[in-house]
């Protein structure tokens, strides 16, 4: 199962003034990835860095621009979602950080639960140590 980590303002990725429409989660998730680069077509395997209901972070190798339309498959549902490249970010080895956004706001395409828009990760409450009296015990016969 995929680690599932929400951003949490202030990390890396995400910079104070820039408030996000739903919450991103942090998910390395397998796509494919089509588009044209230049006037090439390609057709990539790659990993999702972030996702939410507007879109998501890739790592291509393909090299794309601000405002190319791509189209992005999840292989699990064979469902594809028209794109828009809306951000360009750093290289990474030979592939760059590529931000996509979706022709229409979808929180079912990643198949995952996404945290509640008003969630916020420091209020949340953390696990105590398990003590005899939090363990169920069995019921015995009677």
């Amino acid at each position: 199962m995929a680690d599932i980590k929400p951003l949490t303002q202030g990390s890396a990725a995400d910079s104070g003034a820039d408030k996000r429409r739903t919450q991103r989660v942090q998910i390395a998730m397998p796509v494919i990835v089509r588009g044209k680069s230049g006037t090439q077509n390609f057709d990539e395997t790659t990993n999702t860095v972030t996702v939410n209901a507007h879109g998501g972070m890739l790592l291509l190798q393909a090299r794309v621009g601000r405002g190319d339309k791509v189209m992005i498959l999840n292989p699990k549902t064979t469902e594809e979602m028209p794109c828009t490249v809306v951000f360009i970010g750093q290289r990474e080895g030979t592939r760059t950080q590529v931000g996509v956004e979706f022709a229409e706001p979808s929180r079912i395409f990643w198949r995952i639960n996404f945290p509640p828009e008003d969630w916020n990760p420091s209020q949340r409450k953390k696990a105590g140590p398990l003590t005899s009296s939090a363990v169920p015990q069995p019921k015995k016969p009677g």
